[in-house]
């Protein structure tokens, strides 16, 4: 039998499930990340999200504290933060707090897109000019020498961050950000839990253009993917309509919050909305544990990540975690 013995990690939006509030939402964030820490779990990223009623991933630093204060060893992270959003400056000494606080455990995951629509994006930004989303490569580079030693500093230094050498990821959604993390020789994360189109083209791009740097010999590529596993293969269909509402509200612009499972999602979606939201699900690795180990194996020999990032909408947070746990175990077994 193939193995696939690779580092599991976790992404949450942090989304708020029917019949819960925004503290609530918190809490299960918290909850999460102190039973997959448990499980073995490699890291625990928070992403950023404005202006949506239904995710309280904004404020993500603070999160990312809380989340480490409420946890022992798993490494805290963004999953991103949004440069177009924030100054360089602000993020190292946000960053460089918490690593102080910290030490070794903390993760910066950067990404281009501003997390919300324009109107709030506007709102956000740092300049009233919308080039920020343009100035990103130099904003990483900007970052990657905030948290280098003293003699690289310029005149204004982020402290505390100098010499704190946070690892920072690049994100990606398309293919823009995968030549830059292959020019910089950084690690790259692909988001095909939500835009799967590119995934292959953005891996090819990262793997061929890759240069070695002071931060990362040869390529390291992880993927985000959507995960439900469950005891059957019939209980992870059922809890999937979950995470098919889920980008349902996004294809319908609606803000509903994360909701329980239905047996039919023929009733609720038109046949137009439910391929787009086939389309945005596309990598989502479901099923049993026998389920869940045969497509691992595949993507895997098809793709030869070195890192799964999993992102589980299911509605019950013990079934949640049940899911992760039979990720982790599928990986763990030799």
């Amino acid at each position: 039998m193939s193995t696939i013995q690779i580092p599991v990690s976790v992404l949450n939006l942090a989304p708020i499930r029917q019949g819960e509030d925004a503290k609530g939402a918190i809490a299960s964030m918290v909850d999460l990340a102190q039973a997959t820490e448990k499980m073995g779990y490699t890291r625990y990223w928070i992403a950023e999200h404005h202006n949506t009623p239904t995710l309280v991933s904004s404020a993500t630093s603070m999160l990312i504290k809380h989340t480490l204060e409420h946890t022992e060893h798993i490494r805290v992270g963004s999953g991103g933060i949004m440069l177009p959003n924030h100054s360089p400056l602000i993020v190292a000494e946000q960053f460089g707090t918490m690593a102080t606080i910290y030490p070794d455990r903390l993760d910066l995951g950067l990404g281009r897109a501003p997390g919300t629509d324009m109107n709030t994006a506007r709102a956000l930004r740092r300049s009233q000019s919308d080039d920020s989303v343009y100035t990103f490569p130099n904003d990483v580079k900007e970052l990657l020498t905030r948290f280098g030693p003293e003699e690289v500093q310029g005149q204004v230094k982020a402290y505390p961050g100098v010499g704190t050498n946070i690892p920072i990821y690049i994100l990606g959604s398309s293919t823009d950000s995968a030549g830059l993390a292959a020019k910089l020789g950084l690690p790259y994360v692909f988001a095909s839990h939500f835009a799967p189109k590119y995934m292959e083209e953005a891996m090819s791009i990262y793997h061929n253009q890759f240069q070695p740097s002071a931060y990362l010999e040869k390529p390291y590529m992880m993927v985000c993917l959507n995960v439900i596993a469950a005891e059957s293969d019939e209980e992870a269909k059922l809890e999937s309509t979950t995470m098919h509402q889920f980008f349902l509200n996004v294809v319908r612009g609606t803000q509903n919050p994360l909701q329980p499972p239905v047996k039919n999602m023929d009733e609720i979606w038109s046949q137009r909305e439910k391929e787009m939201v086939s389309s945005m699900s596309s990598v989502t690795i479901m099923g049993s544990k026998d389920s869940v180990r045969e497509q691992l194996i595949n993507f895997q020999e098809k793709y030869r990540v070195d890192e799964i990032m999993a992102v589980s909408y299911i509605y019950d947070p013990e079934k949640q975690k049940r899911s992760y746990e039979i990720l982790k175990e599928v990986v763990d077994e030799k």
